[in-house]
């Protein structure tokens, strides 16, 4: 079973239109909530998207170089329910998911990621030789099923494996004091591993809501711990 069906699956049994997505960015005054039906949605079209338009395959180099925002979200669990290799450096990777100021070039494809609130896509500026992740990855399906089912071997993160990914986020869950129910508030980047791991994949293995705040600004924090009623913080 994929990392991301072991992360998701429980939720979107018990509870899959509760709140489990809540990002701000306080650069742009922005707030935008995923359920957990809306998050695993968006993964399932960039795991199709990834398997149909690149023929992506389980341990399949796919490098992510993004910050943490709802988007990377599900870039990241759709190319995990796929199986592909989640990695840094874009050199030979089969698709490279990157910024829309980032540089294309050195993996086999680059998808650039807007980055917009509302999920809009590049429009008219996609740069030569990149693809426009949101507005291609919103035109696939909305349900994923693996070819083949993605063994617990299957390295899905810097080398690491889907089985030693999971252990090791419940694991760090525990260590931070995040439980089933908790609203978690972040304002950590999703560096890779640690960052991927404590922010995003420990609250999702706990069955947690994660406020992610991307360029926090010190003085709009306790509002938004107000007003999502937080209960733990990663930092």
């Amino acid at each position: 079973m994929s990392l991301t069906e072991h992360l998701l699956r429980p939720l979107l049994t018990s509870a899959a239109a509760r709140p489990l997505l809540t990002h701000y960015d306080d650069a742009l005054g922005s707030r935008i909530e995923l359920s957990v039906a809306t998050l695993a949605n968006w993964a399932a079209k960039t795991a199709n998207w990834l398997v149909e338009e690149f023929d992506v395959e389980a341990g399949d180099d796919v490098a992510v170089a993004l910050p943490a925002h709802w988007q990377t979200a599900g870039v990241l669990l759709g190319a995990w329910w796929c199986g592909a290799h989640v990695v840094g450096d874009p050199s030979g990777a089969r698709v490279a998911f990157v910024g829309p100021d980032a540089a294309v070039g050195q993996a086999d494809a680059t998808a650039v990621v807007a980055l917009d609130p509302l999920g809009r896509g590049l429009g008219g500026s996609v740069p030569a030789g990149a693809v426009d992740y949101l507005s291609e990855a919103r035109l696939a399906g909305d349900d994923f099923a693996p070819l083949f089912p993605i063994a617990g071997d299957t390295p899905v993160l810097l080398g690491s494996t889907v089985d030693d990914v999971l252990a090791h986020a419940k694991t760090r869950a525990g260590q931070l004091g995040i439980g089933a129910g908790d609203r978690v508030l972040s304002t950590r980047e999703w560096t890779l591993p640690d960052g991927v791991v404590d922010v995003l994949l420990a609250p999702l293995s706990a069955g947690a809501h994660l406020v992610q705040v991307t360029n926090p600004a010190a003085e709009k924090l306790p509002g938004h711990r107000a007003a999502e009623r937080t209960t733990v913080e990663v930092s």
